[in-house]
């Protein structure tokens, strides 16, 4: 008789099966790799934003720097951002500035939405464990 060639309907279930978990795995690391790297974007955007603070402050004077937030020059020490533009906040920055003699201790920490309505006390107490995406501290001295 013959030898037969091919696979039988067994082989080709188990050769599926194998197939199908391979497959689900890879789905697995695709949508990791997609919140990762929609973390990533978020993190981006909150260290810029920190950043642009920062950069902001550098240009103040001594005596606007004293009056840190001031409601003539628009400031706020704890604020919403919506960068995007959708009309839905999607960070919360906070200001801190410290005078020191003739120099200025900065801290700005950038918070994800989530944080937006909670007391301003809680998450800066405890930043790592609220969800802060951004932390910069700096000098200034004038």
């Amino acid at each position: 008789m013959a030898e037969r060639k091919g696979f039988t309907l067994v082989e080709a279930l188990v050769g599926l099966t194998v197939l199908g978990v391979a497959i689900l795995g890879l789905a697995q690391l695709f949508l990791f790799s997609l919140r990762n790297n929609a973390r990533g974007g978020e993190i981006g955007h909150a260290a810029f934003l920190a950043q642009q603070r920062i950069d902001y402050l550098r240009t103040l004077t001594a005596e606007e720097l004293d009056s840190f937030p001031s409601l003539a020059r628009n400031e706020q020490a704890d604020e919403t951002l919506d960068p995007n533009g959708d009309s839905a906040p999607d960070y919360r920055r906070v200001t801190q500035v410290q005078a020191s003699g003739l120099s200025y201790a900065v801290k700005v920490l950038v918070f994800s939405s989530r944080q937006i309505g909670r007391p301003l006390e809680d998450i800066v107490a405890a930043p790592w464990s609220n969800g802060i995406r951004a932390v910069l501290n700096t000098t200034i001295s004038r």
